[in-house]
């Protein structure tokens, strides 16, 4: 997600939004935590949208279904705006790690 973010140009208090795979609130929750840590910055409120306790691990479809969720204002406190930047990222089974930055 740093290299991601860096190569991206953009800065971390530029994002609007972290769009991780749910697989586990906690993990996910850690995964950012450690995140903003390397920035060393404070996380932002509402960065990090969460439905895993609504719907469960639904494996590659979380990031499309939360993303659409959000952009159908079906998420209350969530939002996405043109000019937003958001920083999508999943991590799956055998650790494979994937991450893009994307300019509403």
């Amino acid at each position: 997600m740093k290299k991601c973010l860096d190569e991206s140009g953009y800065k971390i208090n530029e994002l609007s939004k972290i769009i991780i795979h749910q697989a586990n609130e906690k993990m996910d929750e850690e995964i950012v935590k450690r995140f903003y840590k390397l920035y060393d910055t404070s996380i932002p409120k509402d960065i990090m949208p969460m439905t895993i306790n609504k719907l469960g691990n639904s494996s590659v479809a979380t990031i499309p279904t939360l993303l659409s969720m959000i952009l159908n204002n079906e998420l209350q406190d969530h939002d996405i705006c043109e000019n937003d930047i958001v920083l999508f990222a999943s991590v799956g089974a055998s650790m494979n790690i994937n991450a893009l930055v994307y300019k509403f």
